[in-house]
């Protein structure tokens, strides 16, 4: 029996398959998680729910009281003009992604993604039956997507961008005027931006800004994973026009009829709740971020200074061997091509790690010969 030519047309994950090479006293800097603990507050929460046997279907869009947190959340935090109405809680903002995709591309339709970028972005894309055109996301820009870069790959066929900032796996943040200039690019040309804000908290020498601040023609996707330390709750949300929403309504509800009712629990309260741990959270991936960083340029590695997410992208002159040596010294990566081609000549390296597993890693890096 053949697969279709759609799931056929995709692969397996490149940062899961290193996963498959992990010896018992290997360290693991291919993980796209954070290290810390989920706030004691948000487990609490699940608790007292689970007590309250909050734990049936909740309606297919989610429940009411998180719906409206996360709308006062976009509209005081993102400037994001929405309403509860308008919000899908999901299954992870990869859910989201898969729904916002599925809704609206079909076969004929392009779609302008980063590349590098997250593994999702070509697979859920191609999943519709539409076609990724890639556009690469430079060092000299500091791995930023550009208007004037994308603006040369649209065409008639053109029906979305998808953004990713802070992005995976540069840690490259996109500023504001670039942001107003694809909001004018998605405005001209009648096309849909389809925004992943996964990483907006964990941001340190900028700000982060939403599509949807300058364009009613935005889907933003964000979810509870990365800020707050919550990636097995497997909760997001996404926020669309009308229109869009309705049919990604549709494709949610038989795809996962509704999120998990305890990881919602959990979830308004993470919104709700303190933020001191996201604060300090981020703050120790400061920290850690530029240990990383002074470490592989003093080994003669070239690497940028990422300014949001937990990821360095460093340049090497063959980083599948480079890759192939780390892992030899115990220390686990991921070649940039796992992300695109432009990828090519660099490697990603998570530092969300503890601090001395770091140091660890830096001394077993420089022992690495190629």
């Amino acid at each position: 029996m053949k697969p279709s030519d759609r799931v056929e047309s995709i692969d397996l994950s490149g940062v899961r398959k290193m996963f498959d090479m992990v010896r018992e006293d290997s360290i693991n800097l291919a993980l796209g998680e954070p290290d810390f603990d989920t706030p004691s507050h948000i487990r609490e929460a699940v608790k007292r729910a689970l007590d309250k046997n909050f734990t049936h279907y909740t309606g297919n869009q989610g429940i009411i009281e998180l719906r409206e947190a996360i709308t006062h959340k976009l509209k005081t935090e993102n400037k994001i003009g929405t309403t509860s109405e308008s919000v899908i809680i999901t299954v992870g903002a990869s859910e989201a992604l898969l729904i916002a995709t599925q809704a609206m591309i079909q076969g004929g339709d392009e779609v302008i993604i980063p590349d590098p970028g997250f593994v999702s972005y070509d697979a859920c894309v191609k999943l519709a039956g539409g076609t990724t055109i890639p556009v690469q996301v430079k060092d000299e820009d500091d791995f930023r997507m550009t208007p004037e870069n994308v603006l040369e790959k649209v065409n008639e066929n053109t029906k979305a961008i998808i953004t990713n900032s802070p992005a995976n796996p540069t840690g490259g943040v996109i500023k504001k005027e670039d942001v107003k200039g694809l909001a004018d690019i998605a405005e001209d040309h009648n096309l849909i931006i389809i925004s992943d804000e996964i990483y907006e908290k964990i941001i340190y020498d900028q700000k982060h800004y939403s599509p949807g601040r300058f364009t009613e023609n935005a889907i933003t996707i964000n979810g509870f994973s990365k800020a707050y330390a919550m990636t097995g709750f497997r909760i997001g949300y996404v926020s669309a026009p009308p229109e869009l929403k309705e049919a990604m309504l549709k494709v949610h509800q038989y795809t996962a009829a509704c999120a998990s009712s305890l990881s919602q629990a959990a979830a308004l309260e993470a919104l709700n709740g303190p933020q001191d741990n996201v604060q300090e959270m981020v703050a120790e991936f400061r920290k850690r971020r530029d240990m990383v960083v002074d470490r592989l340029n003093d080994m003669g590695i070239e690497c940028k200074n990422p300014q949001g997410a937990f990821y360095v992208f460093p340049k090497v002159d063959d980083p599948v061997l480079f890759v192939e040596k780390a892992l030899e010294q115990g220390v686990v990566l991921v070649p940039g091509t796992s992300f695109g081609r432009f990828g090519a000549g660099h490697f990603r390296l998570s530092y969300a790690a503890s601090y001395t597993d770091l140091l660890e890693c830096m001394d077993r890096l420089e022992a690495v010969d190629i």
